[in-house]
């Protein structure tokens, strides 16, 4: 049992290593509305096959965690850990100019403990929304005679996100009926800033003489919220399957705490650095605003041959044009999307090839966003491309571990009507440990 626990924190010590150099957050200007940049509730096994969850349900072979759709806990046969990383290579473009960044994260730690013969519990916490970016456009004030005019700088910039803490429990009625739910604590942080400078900031004799405005607004959220799910098994032979699945959550009003400040600075105009604030024209605070979040609705079809391979395809609808903060409707928009993707096995039991036991995966997404400017829709696509590398298990076979590694390639947004197209190749590395904990054993 030592081993086995040196083993796990050997990989969690790795991965918050990995998490500490990267920065946490992103680098998209579309993260500036609504809560930021919304992420798949799934793990890199699921990313893989274009995020498809919703009626996969895996009752023989490694029990993997998928929090998508809580019925799926019901087939989760091993106390199940699973933790992880990913990183981003983020291109942007519009017209002729392009930058180019990288971020990474510790992304998701996961846990799932067969509670009875059919049935499981799983908590764990991953990340929600991702908010980060910065940006300018400069612009040219003209006096009401024309007879002079300054350039102007607008700065925006933002950073923070979301997490999502959930305590779950799937269970199976009957032969081929599940059902599941989970509790969900949704925390965090969201802060954004705007400033404008006057480009000239210098008189005749090279001193600072422009004030300079900035509003900083910052929400701090976090309170519960629901979601939940069925599965229906619908079996061919002793061999295959069809499975049918939905998965949501209800919209719910959760805390959040709400400031924004207003402030003048100097900006020394030799180094560049702020001075100082000279005053705070104004600070409003709103400590018991609610956030009303959408109601989403999941629904997925698979088809599976046990141990062998896995089709399917899931569709997504979320209703963003009711979520509100205060009171207050943000202006988004109704969200739909679709997977397909698949994985493939050659042979799980082989001795002679260790690529026979390599799960192969392959998928595609598409997503209309919350997001509309200049009249667009902002909508993202991406196709994946995944393994899941068995390692060795323990000498008495009562430990299992597998490391999945995935690849996204995608875009997000057009460089149409002025719009910025992101570019991206997403990296997400995780580790599976199946065992067998809280049994007993008369010998060993």
């Amino acid at each position: 049992m030592f081993k086995k626990i040196n083993y796990t924190a050997a990989v969690l010590a790795l991965l918050f290593g990995t998490a500490a150099k990267a920065q946490v957050t992103t680098q998209s200007p579309y993260s500036r509305y609504g809560l930021g940049n919304i992420k798949p509730l799934v793990l890199p096994q699921y990313r893989a096959m274009g995020g498809i969850s919703t009626a996969i349900f895996s009752p023989t072979g490694y029990s993997n965690i998928n929090m998508q759709n809580p019925a799926s806990y019901a087939g989760i046969s091993l106390t199940t850990a699973d933790i992880g990383a990913s990183g981003t290579i983020m291109n942007l473009k519009k017209g002729d100019a392009s930058e180019r960044s990288f971020n990474g994260s510790l992304n998701h730690v996961t846990l799932a403990f067969p509670v009875s013969r059919g049935s499981a519990l799983s908590v764990g916490v991953l990340p929600y929304t991702e908010l980060g970016y910065e940006f300018s456009n400069r612009a040219t004030l003209t006096s009401a005679g024309g007879t002079t005019s300054e350039q102007i700088d607008y700065l925006y910039s933002g950073e923070g996100g979301l997490n999502k803490a959930y305590l779950g429990y799937g269970f199976q009625i009957g032969e081929h009926f599940r059902l599941g739910a989970n509790a969900e604590y949704i925390f965090g942080n969201l802060m954004q800033t705007g400033s404008s400078e006057l480009v000239n900031q210098t008189d005749g004799n090279g001193n600072s003489n422009v004030i300079n405005a900035r509003v900083q607004s910052k929400n701090s959220i976090g309170g519960m919220s629901f979601s939940y799910g069925a599965q229906y098994n619908i079996p061919f032979n002793t061999k295959t399957s069809f499975t049918l699945g939905y998965s949501g959550s209800a919209g719910s009003n959760i805390n959040s705490k709400r400031s924004i400040v207003a402030t003048q600075y100097l900006k020394n105009p030799t180094t560049g650095d702020e001075n100082t604030a000279l005053d705070t024209l104004s600070n409003m605070q709103r400590p018991n605003a609610k956030m009303k979040l959408p109601m989403m609705h999941n629904f997925g079809i698979s088809l599976q041959k046990y141990n062998v391979w896995v089709i399917g395809a899931d569709y997504r609808r979320g209703k963003w044009s009711d979520f509100s903060i205060g009171d207050v409707n943000q202006q988004l928009q109704d969200t739909y999307g679709f997977s397909v993707g698949g994985q493939i096995t050659p042979d799980i039991t082989s001795i002679g090839s260790y690529w026979n036991r390599v799960d192969y995966r392959l998928g595609f997404s598409y997503d209309k966003t919350y997001v509309q400017l200049n009249n667009q829709d902002i909508k993202q696509s991406a196709i994946s491309l995944g393994f899941g590398f068995p390692l060795a298990p323990s000498p008495s076979r009562r430990s299992f571990y597998k490391i999945n590694f995935t690849t996204e390639i995608g875009k997000r947004g057009a460089l149409t009507n002025g719009l910025i197209q992101e570019n991206f190749v997403n990296f997400h590395l995780g580790f599976t440990l199946n065992d067998r904990w809280f049994q007993r054993f008369k010998f060993d």
